[in-house]
């Protein structure tokens, strides 16, 4: 071969990489940017909404086309603010994000909107115009438990509530809508509050304390965004027996739905309190899908369709007439209208309930349970 073969030979390949190269930098470009941004972390609820959105960006259906990027700010609104600022400045087309006030974050949102971002909210709202909210009525959460509470109790009796994360609009609205019902019967008296930050270990942490001045006899009812599961463990602990549990209001924990189950129903890996007790309850959820669901509309957006600025969730309520456990908890199972997974499914009783949508078929029990997408 003749040094000008070699040469032109050498050069044809030069071109060859050089174009590889420059269709992979294109399969790269052609990916929308897209962040997460989260705030509290410290619970089971938000750890599984975040598996949600991660198994939606890794569907088939969207992962030639996302390219997903996720920060954690904490329970800080600066940081939360510094980060969208810097996720503008890397050329975000989409932020998905929990925010930690429905209001702090309103200047920066606006910014990254002049800018051409989209902006999603999941679960807590942000009010400035220009984002998109996707979330359950947080109102309509507070007021039905703690109706239902009131009707349980028979207009009168002791309780404990037990609240959310401070300055969050979930913890606002619920507490707010609860508060309003309450008020309207005299004869209910919230005896120990306490803020349980949606954590089962903070509930416990903060029953323990109002119970070093009262006794569970002295309490007739409790309202819990998050604890229900918690509460009625530490009656049992208490020495009190399945059928004394108080009726709970509260959210959508698997253990707190396995322990509405009928006493004696066959749970495979059930093990006290982790086990079908009976326990008066009425279960309620911020869907974690609901992450997942707003990473899915901000492509829809980005890629020019019409979205709604504001998305309602149906609010998810169980209560001991309607639970119904799941053999498998296949997406199938789940439309067909199962609720709770036996122990031996989700060994976590904190681990939230609440995972199914028709709006998100690309995500089920392995989504939230460990980020897997649906086949």
């Amino acid at each position: 071969m003749g040094i000008g073969s070699i040469i032109r030979r050498a050069a044809a390949c030069a071109c060859l990489v050089s174009s590889m190269a420059m269709i992979g930098h294109a399969d790269a470009a052609e990916k929308h940017k897209i962040f997460l941004s989260m705030s509290f972390i410290g619970n089971d609820w938000q750890a599984e909404a975040a598996n949600m959105v991660k198994a939606m960006a890794a569907h088939k259906n969207y992962a030639d086309k996302v390219d997903l990027q996720v920060q954690v700010a904490g329970p800080n609104a600066q940081r939360q603010i510094q980060q969208i600022n810097a996720m503008v400045q890397a050329s975000a087309e989409a932020i998905v994000i929990f925010p930690i006030s429905p209001t702090a974050l309103n200047q920066v949102v606006k910014n990254a909107c002049d800018k051409g971002v989209k902006v999603f909210a999941y679960d807590g709202e942000i009010t400035e115009p220009c984002a998109y909210n996707i979330a359950i009525d947080q109102e309509e959460a507070g007021r039905v438990t703690a109706e239902w509470l009131v009707k349980k109790l028979n207009g009168k009796g002791n309780i404990i509530a037990i609240t959310g994360v401070p300055g969050t609009s979930v913890d606002n609205l619920r507490t707010k809508a609860a508060k309003e019902v309450f008020a309207k019967h005299p004869d209910i008296k919230i005896v120990g509050e306490a803020v349980g930050m949606w954590s089962q270990a903070v509930a416990r942490t903060e029953l323990s304390k109002i119970l070093a001045t009262r006794n569970w006899d002295d309490i007739n009812g409790l309202w819990m965004q998050v604890g229900c599961f918690t509460a009625n463990s530490m009656q049992l602990e208490a020495g009190k027996k399945p059928e004394q549990l108080l009726p709970c209001a509260g959210e959508g924990s698997n253990g707190g739905r396995i322990q509405m189950l009928p006493a004696g129903t066959e749970a495979e890996g059930a093990t006290s309190p982790y086990a079908p007790l009976g326990a008066p309850r009425i279960s309620y959820a911020s869907p974690p899908y609901s992450g997942a669901l707003a990473l899915k509309l901000a492509v829809d957006a980005i890629e020019g369709k019409e979205v709604p600025k504001k998305t309602v969730l149906p609010l998810p309520l169980v209560t001991n007439e309607t639970i119904k456990l799941c053999q498998e908890g296949t997406w199938q199972e789940m439309k067909d209208g199962c609720n709770a997974f036996k122990p031996s499914i989700v060994s976590n009783p904190g681990w939230f309930a609440s995972i199914f949508s028709e709006k998100t078929p690309e995500i089920g029990l392995n989504a939230a349970l460990v980020g897997q997408p649906e086949n």
